[in-house]
């Protein structure tokens, strides 16, 4: 039907009725052609868009809870972690014995938090990381410290134990009594990922195995990372020979003779030792840019052999380095080098 022939024919507009303004006057007849017109419209239902069902679901890990036997204290712990291979990482037996200490000291009046003592509640095992061979080697936790107002302390620790770290201090054999001028300091130069570095200067250091001591390990990661052969006996513990002239209250809390370089966020641990060296002045020379390191595993190390008076500046990135340098300077001045 054509709508607007329909409404031409159907109008007759009254001569005698008043003027409207155009377009008004007609309206109403003008509906009544429209409705007359719908009726010989067909209604068709829109068809509907199919949308397929996504499903999400979430991953979920069975968490595992145990407590320490001689206490009250509650482990929650992930399925990749269990009881036992958590108790016996040494770097969990360390932290868990050492905090347990401290947290007892509190029994002293004049400790700051005797009034309102801190209690370890539970512990939280959010993720682990395992070196070659299964081994464990990192975890993340989380610590609920509080007191009996309900006040609590920062708990998130990367928990990975101790390294050790060495100032390996250089002096031309040729010389019968060489002064500081005389002595050379060696760095190494390697990726250090978590820096965002790819040659990351640094005095030699590593991560001590399960069953290592630490003048054993420095030896050790002196060979690996430097090529060079040290005795244990000719290595000295700076660390504690400074914590044995520091004067320490007598509630004083048992943490390692040691540098943490980071206690807010890791337990991480680092004894200094110091060992002194004549050589042929050929082969202390030869040591610049030799490249070292267990290279089949990752260590990609390169030698760098600077002025002993410079190493606080080309090493001040690193705080072991800089840590390394001021307790010998220290000491030296204490006379106990």
């Amino acid at each position: 039907m054509n709508i607007t022939r329909c409404v031409q024919n159907t109008h007759k507009p009254n001569q005698s009725h008043r003027k409207t303004p155009q377009g008004l006057g007609s309206q109403p007849k003008l509906m009544n052609s429209l409705r007359l017109a719908a009726r010989h419209l067909k209604l068709t239902q829109p068809t509907p868009t199919h949308r397929p069902t996504i499903s999400i679901k979430a991953k979920t890990k069975t968490m595992s809870t145990f407590t320490i036997l001689n206490s009250n204290l509650n482990v929650n712990s992930i399925p990749d972690l269990s009881q036992d291979d958590l108790l016996s990482f040494p770097a969990f037996k360390i932290w868990i014995t050492t905090l347990q200490q401290s947290l007892a000291r509190q029994e002293h009046p004049s400790h700051e938090f005797h009034s309102d003592p801190y209690v370890l509640r539970k512990i939280d095992i959010q993720s682990v990381d395992r070196f070659g061979g299964g081994r464990l080697g990192f975890i993340k936790l989380k610590a609920e410290v509080s007191n009996g107002q309900g006040e609590t302390l920062p708990g998130s620790v990367f928990l990975r134990g101790g390294s050790v770290g060495m100032l390996l201090i250089l002096r031309p054999d040729d010389i019968p009594s060489p002064n500081e001028n005389d002595k050379r300091a060696i760095l190494t130069i390697q990726p250090r990922i978590p820096a965002g570095s790819l040659s990351f200067p640094e005095i030699p250091a590593g991560m001590l195995d399960d069953s290592g001591t630490f003048a054993g390990g420095a030896a050790k990661e002196i060979q690996e990372e430097t090529g060079l052969r040290v005795e244990q006996g000719d290595l000295i513990d700076m660390t504690s020979l400074a914590l044995q002239a520091a004067q320490e209250p007598g509630y004083g809390e048992r943490l390692q003779s040691a540098v943490y370089p980071s206690p807010g966020g890791s337990d991480e641990f680092i004894p200094l030792f110091l060992c002194q060296k004549a050589m042929p002045r050929k082969e202390i020379e030869e040591l610049q840019g030799k490249l070292t390191g267990l290279r089949e595993s990752g260590e990609k190390i390169t030698l760098k052999v600077v002025p002993l008076a410079d190493l606080w500046k080309e090493g001040l990135r690193d705080g072991k380095t800089l840590a390394a340098w001021a307790l010998y300077q220290g000491l030296k001045q204490e006379g106990l080098l």
